[in-house]
């Protein structure tokens, strides 16, 4: 791999000009022609009779999968340029356009699944065995039945329209907030402004005052914003509901359960395992507390690591690492991890103006992937870019398939992002120089384990306590931040000195409309792909094929036939999840072996 190498992301490749690209604008503009042409065409069309009738719909379903590649290629880029500068007033006003063609993207869906919905059997059946229909047979099936869940076209088009204002305009309403987001802070006897991104590097500062002054002031900088914040998240929950309420949903796991293209079974036997073995992890976290010379950790103290001082990873050093351990699994994974880093796919750079996170989006028109996130050198940004890089190669090896067939959901997508980050991790530990780096690493690598188990489960638990409480009307910033508070207790055992009471205000997951509940897929992910990664060491270097062909599954099954078909197991039953936690038990059992 060519080094040194570039932090900041190539966008013009794909639309030169950035936010003033004219042929972004060109290609906008075509999107919205297409849209109405197709709509046209389908409320012109009658529910086919026949599987004659039904090739006609067939001809429009492989141009709509063709229009939604070329609107997601544009839609993608539109989000990179509101990460990278979130001062980008032009690329904000794209959004908005991408919002609006969204909107009419829902009365044309609605449309196409009425057609699917209203066929009798003889002729659906003869519709999905239509050769160009026969590889997005499940997905079809899925629209249909899903179709039969919700309210008349005509009413799910007008959400759509109402939609773009009402639910999604509150979600680009915090992100207007977070754009306005600063801390004063001094560094090397300067005063800088951070951004939200660059204030959450510091909560895991390898200084304890370091991180500990910065949290307070996070603390109160959400605070100040609490408000905003409650308003945004109240009237996205509002929205939600409501529309539940319409289409006569009672449970409000109903959508993201489907989504995710899981039962409630599984999703119980996931969180009750976890809680069955709390017991060992918060020993973990009281060991950790007396290493840091304290008598608990407070809430910024879990993911910092050991020691007052922590070595810098440089970037170039952290890519190294990254395809060096990629290569020994899988060449192809190399292989896409070179092209991403030498195509300039990634932007890490640390500098101001950019939003908070991490995120990973595919170009389906260019068959590229680009990375977003702000790289500070510490072991947790090498996972966090290895991670990006494990969503990437996802897309990557699906890349040929259907579009329809590409649709896999967040809980899959975090399972071959954390089976990546899994690689690396697992490697640098085994490979360590002496005792105290592999000490580092392993502490670095149950930080994640805590992240899982517990901190996105109380994101999980405050996130179903806030609907049921939503039901009844509008939470004050207050209320949010005692649920908050209580659902973090909980989760962590009561382990913790202290808590975020303000995490539902600072973590923008709880304000994304695209996806509800984005929580429990990351803990689904984490825990699937540890059972991958232990049966990958079982089985060696013939894994890498098995797991590609997993991956190039997962949006045309459920969860549960696809870990019966690829590892034979039941996900509904503990024996899994709790195998799969076993994996981590094993790093609790050393940490405290090297820690006595």
């Amino acid at each position: 791999m060519k080094q040194p190498l570039s932090q900041t992301w190539d966008l013009d490749v794909i639309f030169e000009g950035g936010s003033e690209s004219e042929a972004l604008k060109a290609s906008l503009s075509t999107g919205e022609q297409k849209i109405a042409s197709i709509t046209n065409e389908l409320k012109a069309m009658a529910i086919p009779q026949s599987g004659k009738e039904a090739q006609q719909l067939a001809k429009l379903t492989e141009q709509l999968q063709q229009l939604i590649i070329e609107l997601r290629e544009a839609g993608a880029y539109i989000g990179c340029l509101t990460a990278q500068n979130v001062k980008d007033k032009k690329a904000i006003q794209l959004s908005d356009r991408v919002r609006s063609i969204g909107a009419r993207m829902v009365t044309l869906d609605t449309l196409y699944d009425e057609l699917l919905r209203g066929m009798d059997e003889q002729v659906w059946s003869e519709f999905v065995a239509l050769p160009e229909i026969a590889g997005i047979r499940f997905n079809l099936t899925e629209r249909r039945e899903w179709a039969k869940e919700k309210m008349s076209p005509e009413k799910e088009a007008l959400v759509g329209d109402l939609a773009t204002d009402g639910y999604h305009g509150w979600s680009a309403n915090y992100n207007t907030i977070v754009s306005h987001f600063r801390i004063t802070h001094e560094e090397n006897g300067e005063t800088v402004h951070l951004s939200a991104g660059q204030a959450d590097n510091k909560l895991s500062d390898a200084d304890r005052s370091v991180r500990e002054d910065m949290f307070v002031k996070w603390e109160e900088a959400w605070e100040e914003r609490a408000d905003y914040c409650a308003d945004a998240l109240n009237r996205i929950a509002g929205f939600r509901l409501k529309l539940y309420e319409n289409r006569g949903w009672k449970e409000v796991l109903k959508e993201p359960l489907a989504y995710n293209r899981m039962s409630q079974a599984t999703l119980d036997a996931m969180w009750d395992t976890i809680t069955r073995n709390k017991s060992a992890f918060v020993k973990y976290l009281e060991r950790k507390a007396k290493l840091l010379g304290v008598e608990k950790l407070t809430w910024c103290d879990v993911e910092a690591p050991i020691g007052s001082t922590q070595s810098k990873i440089s970037y170039d050093d952290g890519a190294r690492t990254i395809v060096e351990q990629f290569e020994k699994f899988s060449p192809r994974m190399a292989k896409f991890a070179v092209n991403a880093f030498e195509k300039r796919w990634i932007e890490a750079e640390d500098r101001s103006g950019k939003r908070p996170g991490g995120f990973c989006t595919s170009l389906p028109v260019s068959k590229e992937t680009r990375i977003f996130m702000t790289y500070a050198g510490t072991p947790s940004n090498v996972s966090t870019l290895a991670h990006e890089l494990g969503h990437g190669y996802h897309t990557h090896v699906m890349e040929d398939l259907p579009p329809f067939a590409r649709g896999y959901a967040m809980n899959v997508a975090e399972t071959a992002s954390t089976f990546a980050e899994m690689i690396v991790a697992d490697s640098a530990v085994k490979q360590a120089k002496d005792e105290k780096e592999k000490l580092t690493l392993l502490e670095d690598k149950l930080q994640r384990s805590i992240a899982f188990y517990m901190n996105i489960h109380a994101r999980f638990l405050f996130e179903t306590r806030f609907y049921e409480e939503r039901k009844q009307g509008v939470l004050s910033s207050e209320e949010l931040c005692s649920l908050m508070e209580e659902a973090q207790k909980e989760a962590f055992c009561g382990a913790l000195d202290s808590y975020h009471p303000h995490f539902w205000a600072s973590k923008l997951h709880f304000y994304m409309t695209g996806v509800p509940f984005y929580n429990f897929p990351y803990t689904f992910g984490y825990l699937f792909s540890t059972g991958l990664y232990a049966r990958a060491l079982e089985e060696g270097e013939s894994f890498a094929a098995k797991y590609d062909a997993l991956l190039r599954d997962t949006a045309v099954m459920t969860v549960e036939d696809l870990a019966q078909k690829h590892l034979g197991v039941d996900l509904t039953k503990p024996d899994f999840w709790q195998s799969a936690i076993d994996v981590t038990l094993q790093d609790v059992e050393l940490f405290l072996q090297m820690t006595e």
